[in-house]
């Protein structure tokens, strides 16, 4: 694939020089980037310096930097040599993998057809191993971590290999208060826009056609979490998104519902949990009571895993702050009234 040359210490002493060859120049044309703009954004993401010539690249950098820029250039270039494209997203996705994850994460991937989507992050890795694993798995964490698009892609990744006979994608129209009866339209109609999220991932992942003759044919459904009362769901992937907007009673309901050859993934975000103030979320009842429990795996994303864009992790981190500092002044103004009452 690579050919390392000969590496020696640069001026810093914890400095390091390496040198780069790679087998093809067409491939590794690819690889750099139009204008050399991957090498520039490794560059400026692990703050070393590349050196490009032809099919030869040199890396001079603090050692720790240089060898995870080795690493992704090598890990990146495998997938050119396999076909697959490399974005700035996928440099951004292998800059995250080699930093932390162990090698075996490199090529955890979600393999449908003609299409390949790979984790981007470890904690994406750690999740569609889990999913692999585990007949239940709970995904947990803020908004563009990927944790209903993985979950899709598993989905529909089992089904077109014959694993499973249908999915089933669900989520609560708690917009509605689930009393869809009083919105205007036909059932589909009326429930089309809680669960356009994820009619989006499908069609992402399989042609346009295929998605509508899977749709009438029984074989994808999607459907608002009250019409899976009173159901088995046997020989199915079923997906339960947005599941923070569960209640207590509707995630029990939900969670027995799993059949013979069935696999459930729940998805949620804590902290965007939009139900009637004083109602419990199901979501988080349901990590309290399952704790412990077998064959379950649990999985929590960070802001670290958003791959939206990277805006989007730093309006996740803003949040966090102000919702933690809020937490911390309301606790405050709790002790204090506490406090006062005491020494009436």
């Amino acid at each position: 694939m690579t050919r390392r040359q000969k590496a020696g210490a640069g001026p810093g002493g914890d400095e390091k020089t390496l040198g780069l060859e790679f087998a093809d120049n067409r491939l590794a044309l690819q690889l750099f980037g139009s204008h050399h703009n991957h090498l520039a954004r490794i560059e400026q993401k692990l703050d070393i310096a590349i050196d490009a010539r032809g099919n030869q690249v040199t890396l001079n950098g603090p050692a720790e930097a240089v060898d995870a820029a080795a690493k992704a250039l090598d890990l990146l270039y495998g997938r050119v040599e396999r076909g697959l494209s490399v974005r700035s997203q996928d440099v951004d996705a292998m800059l995250r993998m080699v930093s932390v994850a162990d090698s075996g994460d490199m090529d955890l991937a979600v393999r449908i057809r003609h299409r390949t989507i790979s984790a981007r992050s470890p904690t994406q890795a750690t999740y569609l191993r889990s999913i692999d694993r585990h007949d239940l798995v709970f995904g947990l964490g803020p908004a563009g971590t990927g944790k209903t698009y993985l979950a899709v892609a598993k989905a529909v990744e089992r089904l077109v290999n014959g694993e499973v006979d249908r999915i089933i994608l669900s989520r609560p129209a708690v917009e509605a208060g689930e009393q869809l009866g009083f919105l205007p339209g036909n059932m589909r109609e009326k429930i089309d826009p809680y669960l356009r999220p994820l009619y989006d991932a499908l069609y992402d992942m399989l042609p346009g056609p295929q998605v509508v003759k899977r749709l009438e044919s029984g074989e994808i459904e999607v459907a608002p979490l009250a019409f899976m009362r009173g159901r088995t769901l046997a020989n199915a992937f079923v997906i339960l998104d947005e599941a923070q907007n569960t209640t207590a009673v509707q995630m029990k309901m939900f969670l027995t519902r799993l059949g013979e050859n069935a696999r459930m993934v729940i998805t949620g975000d804590l902290s965007q949990v939009d139900l009637p103030r004083g109602t419990h979320s199901g979501l988080r009842h349901a990590l309290r009571v399952l704790e412990g429990v077998g064959g379950i795996g649990f999985v929590h994303f960070t802001d670290a895993d958003v791959v939206r864009h990277p805006l989007v992790a730093r309006i996740v981190r803003a949040y966090d702050r102000a919702e933690g500092q809020m937490r911390v002044g309301t606790k405050y103004e709790r002790d204090k009234a506490g406090a006062d009452e005491r020494e009436d």
